[in-house]
């Protein structure tokens, strides 16, 4: 387990003055910004203003040039290649545009991936793939393979994926760009509930103002500055 403990009263995720560059070209620049528990945030701004490379540094993916990215008081960046693999592991959740899943696994084992991950029991992993596919509606298709899901299905799967193991921070790249308005719909709305029921905080990048609308707050990008919207 990792050894940092969340600290009371403090954000979730706390990014402060973070630059990165590919090359000469500044993907982000001077970034700061604040999520606290349970909060919602849309990341949002045009094509190539930096929105997925900042998504990328806040769960590991990338590394900042300078700056700091802490979540609950774990220094992101300072982390060796195996402690950011553990804080991923246990405390980041993802969900894609185009879901992601293993299309050998069906929908329950998807789920319980992360479980097995962090070595959760055996009895412990199933009670708790089994409350949340009763709770995003899936539990009559625990069995079904990816291939056998309709798109809202699986971006369910998907989510339950990502909230199994209880982490301390979502993130959610365009989570309804590849559903129809429907399901885009029942997606924000499960994505809401899931987050106000947990306290799990959320960073959103998304392009629809239908989404944007279930956060409690934005950060507009352009250029890789934070800007007025």
């Amino acid at each position: 387990m990792l050894a940092v403990p969340p600290v009371p009263n403090s954000p979730t995720l706390l990014v402060a003055n973070i630059i990165k560059s590919y090359g000469a070209r500044r993907v982000l620049d001077d970034v700061s910004f604040s999520v606290a528990p349970g909060e919602r945030v849309a990341l949002t701004g045009p094509s190539g203003s930096g929105k997925t490379t900042l998504l990328n540094c806040l769960g590991g993916v990338d590394r900042p040039d300078t700056g700091e990215i802490s979540l609950l008081g774990a220094r992101i960046e300072r982390l060796s290649a195996d402690g950011l693999n553990l804080l991923r592991r246990e405390r980041v959740g993802t969900v894609f545009q185009f879901f992601h899943l293993l299309p050998t696994l069906t929908a329950a084992e998807n789920i319980e991936l992360p479980l097995q991950l962090i070595s959760t029991p055996t009895v412990e992993r199933r009670e708790r793939v089994a409350a949340i596919l009763e709770r995003v509606g899936l539990a009559s298709r625990a069995h079904a393979l990816p291939a056998q899901l309709s798109g809202g299905e699986q971006q369910r799967v998907a989510i339950a994926r990502a909230l199994v193991h209880r982490p301390a921070l979502l993130l959610a790249d365009e989570p309804t760009g590849n559903l129809d308005s429907a399901n885009g719909e029942n997606i924000l709305r499960l994505l809401r509930e899931l987050t106000d029921e947990t306290g799990t905080a959320l960073v959103l990048v998304t392009h629809s103002e239908d989404a944007a609308g279930i956060c409690h707050r934005g950060i507009h990008l352009r250029d890789g500055r934070i800007v007025p919207a």
